[in-house]
């Protein structure tokens, strides 16, 4: 844990590194967006496959999963507004492939920092409400061991 102090030196309370970090991350071109989520989320790579509605497919990583969304690593993000169809699976059902439709929220075009790779933020539009606790549940679950540690 963290002490976080004011400019004139009142402690403002305790963060953890994780906390720290999410914070910088957000301060990037997402940050206008990450305040506006309904879930949180968490670091997890998945791989995930991608359809437009023009029946382009791209296959790629999650570079973080949520509730609510996710983040998709891509060195050629599509348009905010893209409607996509999501397909991907839990990690401990790899057989079970989940879909799901989305739109792109937000694109990150260039790498950021050391961490960030360029992508896009996914919205779910339409996720299956049991899809949607079991992902909240696993979200909870990862943040709760990153924050133990």
């Amino acid at each position: 844990m963290i002490n976080v102090y004011d400019s004139s030196g009142q402690l403002l309370g305790t963060m953890s590194w994780g906390a720290i970090i999410e914070q910088v991350v957000i301060s990037g071109e997402d940050g206008r967006f990450a305040h506006c989520r309904t879930q949180p989320r968490a670091p997890l790579a998945l791989k995930i496959r991608y359809t437009t509605p023009e029946g382009k497919q791209f296959d790629s990583l999650t570079g973080g999963i949520g509730g609510g969304g996710l983040f998709i690593e891509s060195g050629a993000p599509l348009s905010p507004g893209t409607e996509l169809t999501v397909e991907f699976a839990l990690p401990d059902r790899p057989w079970d492939k989940l879909k799901a439709k989305a739109k792109v929220a937000w694109v990150r075009n260039k790498p950021e920092r050391y961490l960030l790779f360029p992508g896009m933020g996914i919205q779910f539009v339409e996720l299956d409400k049991t899809v949607q606790e079991e992902l909240i549940g696993l979200v909870e679950a990862l943040n709760r061991n990153r924050n133990a540690s």
